[in-house]
């Protein structure tokens, strides 16, 4: 079995808050029942201006810090809000960031299990390229998507980017598992997005066609696959429950993760959440939690971690990794 060195990780968050207190004045909500239901107290939306490729290359280059960017052979980005139908996203950082020409760059879409999908499939591609590296990122800008005239979905999500900087090892433990129930009738978000931003003030003649979703079916999916993912992706890996040091869920509710952690008996300490700060940036919490927690040494060399994701598609994945290397950041 082959294993994952993390090389550097980063993670970029645009500058403007929008507040619980902020939604409160726009739609029939509070506070209290935003904070009750979803745990979150405030999301990151990006300006006018701002673009995906511009949150996508900051995070990259804070993961890129340190590293020979002539040894990166692959970009898997994970994104299903990217600026261009084509180009890819990875296609973009390829020129922004000066990767090699001669490189693999793919998207992937997998909305909120696209950064464990994307790590997946970065480890499969470096099979064929011994000793050389992949950056893998993950972003949303779900601003975009979000009609904020709907109070059950404009307080969920918000705007970020995360990334990582890995190499396929000879040995370690790197067990997979993922699934899908395809659909549109829980979560689904139609094409067409384009010029739609929360800064633009929409007329009765242009409604946001933007993201739907059945809170409640969601719910119930997340808290089964995502318990019985990680117990697959465990028997995969010989691993026990126990010996894990840490869990990254997908950041979509904290009702959903600490559901997930008493059903399968995790520790709520060994669950790393944000989701306070941040909201549910699909493709994009997994890749911010990790950089989050490498940053704050709360893993070190030797620790093995879970990261488990769920959401559109119906899709779901998760990955257990063991840390090797050590990660040193300014």
């Amino acid at each position: 079995m082959s294993g994952i060195t993390i090389l550097g990780t980063g993670s970029y968050s645009p500058e403007f808050r929008l507040t619980n207190a902020m939604l409160e004045s726009a739609v029939d909500t509070s506070d209290e029942w935003i904070t009750l239901r979803t745990g979150i107290k405030e999301r990151r939306i990006a300006a006018a201006d701002e673009t995906t490729l511009d949150m996508a290359s900051s995070a990259a280059g804070k993961a890129l810090r340190g590293i020979d960017i002539s040894q990166i052979a692959v970009i898997v980005a994970a994104t299903l809000t990217p600026d261009y139908l084509t180009p890819s996203l990875a296609c973009l950082l390829q020129r922004e960031l000066g990767l090699p020409e001669r490189i693999i760059a793919i998207d992937v879409n997998s909305a909120c299990t696209g950064f464990v999908v994307a790590l997946k499939t970065a480890h499969s591609l470096l099979a064929d390229a011994p000793g050389k590296l992949a950056l893998v990122v993950g972003c949303e800008m779900l601003s975009r998507v979000t009609d904020y005239g709907d109070r059950s979905t404009c307080v969920l999500f918000g705007d970020g980017a995360g990334a990582a900087v890995i190499r396929r090892e000879p040995d370690g433990v790197f067990a997979f598992d993922s699934g899908a129930r395809g659909g549109t009738e829980y979560l689904s978000c139609r094409a067409g997005y384009l010029g739609n931003s929360p800064f633009v003030v929409r007329t009765a003649d242009k409604d946001c066609d933007g993201i739907h979703m059945n809170g409640g079916e969601v719910f119930r999916f997340a808290v089964e696959t995502a318990s019985a993912s990680v117990a697959r992706v465990l028997g995969l890996a010989e691993v026990a429950l126990g010996s894990v040091k840490r869990f990254i869920f997908h950041q979509a509710n904290r009702r959903i993760i600490d559901a997930i952690a008493r059903r399968m008996g995790i520790a709520e300490e060994k669950c790393f959440v944000n989701i306070e700060r941040y909201g549910n940036t699909s493709s994009a919490t997994c890749a911010i939690a990790l950089d989050e927690l490498l940053r704050s040494g709360a893993a070190s060399r030797g620790d093995g971690l879970i990261m488990s994701a769920f959401g559109g598609g119906l899709t779901y994945a998760s990955l257990y990794f063991e840390i090797n290397g050590d990660l040193n950041y300014d």
